[in-house]
């Protein structure tokens, strides 16, 4: 059957059928220029998402008359595979599964009201291109300094050992008792550090649950570091990532006000005899309910 018969069987013309032809080729050919504009762009960019990509190929879509949209680009990259899918991979630092001695939580209702009374610690990752490293810190829960820490390429209890060893060192008045609040990895539990804190007479705390709230101002520091001071991102080499690690945690202790701590630095908090102010409100605390009679 021949294309006249079949433009009268279905209501339409001969016009009407060539014209869309014609308008599926003009398609193709656009649809070609785009991925090759993508191709181009991919090359030297490979992990380029689709809105950073949308604007590197905006101004030649524009001089090859093209009108294609965000969402419309969207489309043709995922007909043809080529949307970045994002894993996240964020490695575990807590292994709990160990057969050392767990220690019970003494922290949760403390009031800390000085320095060196009660230390938090907590390990958290660095990317350092397609590998990890694993920053081990140790913050005075008082003033927010960070006492100790070390940046280490295994998970093992070496960082640690070695983040609480710069803490010992830093320690202003060790004649007031201590306490080392942390989770109940096995890097904490280890004979090796349980040996040393006890060796220099601080007593060991450990959340039950593993739940952040367990820990918040580690984790918060945490936070604070990659966010605030860009430790969040991505590294080229190990040796890049120990500078910044330094660099990050100075200027936290030595030049970043700190708001619990009445906007002092956390290092200038941590040497005041005065009591600190928090100049935060807790939006979280409910307020008592007064009943009438």
């Amino acid at each position: 059957m021949g294309v006249g018969p079949l433009c009268r069987l279905f209501g339409k013309s001969r016009q009407a059928y060539y014209k869309k032809e014609w308008h599926l080729s003009d398609v193709e050919q656009v649809e070609l220029i785009v991925l090759e504009l993508i191709a181009i762009v991919r090359r030297e960019l490979p992990g380029l998402g689709l809105h950073k990509l949308y604007k590197c190929i905006y101004q030649p879509l524009r001089t090859n008359n093209i009108k294609m949209g965000r969402d419309k680009l969207n489309t043709l990259m995922r007909s043809h595979g080529l949307l970045i899918v994002i894993k996240r991979r964020g490695p575990r630092t807590t292994n709990s599964n160990h057969v050392f001695r767990r220690y019970p939580d003494l922290a949760k209702n403390l009031e800390v009201v000085r320095s060196e009374q009660l230390w938090v610690s907590d390990i958290t990752y660095i990317s350092i291109s397609y590998d990890f490293n694993y920053l081990s810190l140790i913050t005075d829960a008082y003033s927010k300094k960070i006492m100790g820490y070390c940046l280490h390429p295994y998970l093992t209890n070496e960082g640690t050992i070695n983040a609480l060893t710069m803490a010992i060192n830093s320690r202003i008045v060790s004649e007031f008792p201590l306490m080392h609040h942390s989770d109940r990895g096995v890097q904490y539990c280890s004979y090796d550090y349980v040996k040393m804190l006890n060796k220099e007479k601080i007593s060991i705390s450990m959340t039950q649950n593993g739940e952040a709230y367990e820990n918040p101002i580690a984790e918060r520091i945490n936070g604070i570091l990659k966010t605030e001071f860009d430790l969040g991102r991505v590294f080229k080499s190990r040796t890049e990532a120990v500078l910044a690690v330094k660099m990050a945690i100075e200027a936290y202790n030595n030049i970043r006000p700190h708001m619990s701590c009445g906007y002092l630095t956390p290092a200038v908090a941590h040497l005041t005899m005065e009591p600190l102010q928090k100049c935060w409100k807790n939006t979280r605390k409910k307020k008592p309910v007064v009943l009438s009679v």
